[in-house]
């Protein structure tokens, strides 16, 4: 959580477009996971078949849509509004297990569910007082969130027959052709940037990617999608108050109930669910 709580921060302070950053996040965690590959992983990759390549290109790709949403609602949201919303990831994977993956849920976690939403509305209403490109950034913010538990449900089945770079790598690698490529093809710059553009370019991928996120996801092995997501629930936490004392954020009332009652309606949710774990 300190790892990942570190990313909207690096990303303000890069002063890059949201493309470039996403891009960056990804093509250093590829880069600096690919010596690890070469000591016997990458044998594991060769003995894939067709299916689990399909489930880690399908991951990858709905990781660099969930970079690519997130890190542009930074441009129009603030860093707490962003991370509260981009963090109910846990209540879309329970949507797709009762409507997709034949897996019923608790009626605690709908009860949840309109709770957490009733505190997005409140951020949202707070938000459209001060700016309407506030609107436009808690969308993106959410659909980041749709984006992540597609990542995490797509990749769970293969990171139960991987080991942890061997399924990193391919995921993160993945997601890394896919930005550059829009980058690419948008006209998106990917270089002329600061000296210090560069560097938090490169602590954004060596922190909360090739830390914070690959705990995420050597986590898959042992915990389900929902309660990996729910784990990310304290980033927001974290961000808001880096985003406090080092971009001078204010938190205000509105944001502070709505983000209370969105973790209110998430652990309401959730809570089955981890004490049958």
């Amino acid at each position: 959580m300190l790892s990942v709580s570190c990313g909207a921060i690096f990303i303000r302070l890069a002063s890059a477009p949201a493309l470039t950053a996403a891009a960056y996040r990804v093509l250093w965690g590829t880069l600096l996971f690919a010596p690890a590959l070469a000591l016997g992983p990458a044998r594991e990759l060769s003995a894939n078949i067709r299916r689990d390549w399909l489930q880690l290109v399908l991951s990858g790709t709905a990781l660099a849509l969930h970079f690519a949403l997130w890190i542009a609602s930074l441009s129009y949201t603030t860093v707490a509004s962003s991370v509260l919303l981009v963090d109910t990831g846990p209540f879309f994977i329970g949507l797709a297990s009762q409507w997709f993956l034949n897996k019923p849920c608790h009626r605690h976690f709908w009860i949840g569910l309109a709770v957490a939403f009733f505190g997005c509305l409140v951020i949202f209403h707070g938000d459209w007082s001060q700016s309407q490109n506030s609107i436009k950034g808690n969308a993106l913010a959410l659909g980041g969130a749709i984006a992540f538990a597609v990542y995490l449900l797509a990749g769970a089945r293969a990171r139960q027959r991987l080991s942890l770079v061997a399924y990193v790598w391919p995921v993160y690698g993945a997601a890394a052709v896919v930005l550059v490529a829009v980058c690419l093809l948008s006209q998106t710059p990917l270089r002329g940037f600061s000296p210090s553009t560069y560097l938090f370019l490169f602590l954004l991928g060596l922190i909360p990617q090739c830390i914070g996120h690959t705990t995420y996801n050597w986590s898959l092995r042992w915990l389900s999608p929902a309660l990996v997501a729910l784990i990310g629930l304290a980033e927001p936490i974290g961000a808001s108050i880096l985003a406090f004392f080092i971009l001078h954020e204010n938190l205000t009332v509105l944001k502070l109930i709505g983000g209370g009652i969105i973790l209110l309606g998430i652990y309401w949710a959730t809570r089955p669910q981890a004490d049958k774990k």
